[in-house]
């Protein structure tokens, strides 16, 4: 596998995991039952969440039109999507 490919597929889980955080945590902004500050603390993390994954998808868009890419940091980028959504599932189990 090459490095472009790497950095691709990289790129694209780290769209797929920001979204689902961010679906996430709109979910639990719509919840009636939380506190409204901390109803507003899961609006402004979809808000990142979201601006997070529509940087990772211009990223993508550069790399798959021009060819111009950074492995490592399309890694990291694929890394910290992960991380991110898996810390908000714990997050939203505990709300449960």
């Amino acid at each position: 596998m090459s490095a472009y490919s790497i950095a691709i597929y990289s790129l694209i889980g780290a769209l797929l995991t920001q979204s689902i955080a961010a679906g996430l945590s709109v979910e639990l902004f719509l919840r009636r039952d939380l506190p409204r500050n901390v109803s507003r603390t899961w609006l402004l993390i979809a808000i990142a969440s979201l601006l997070l994954a529509l940087h990772h998808g211009y990223a993508l868009e550069l790399a798959v039109r021009t060819g111009l890419y950074d492995m490592r940091q399309a890694v990291l980028a694929g890394l910290v999507g992960l991380f991110f959504a898996l810390g908000i599932n714990a997050l939203r189990r505990q709300q449960a």
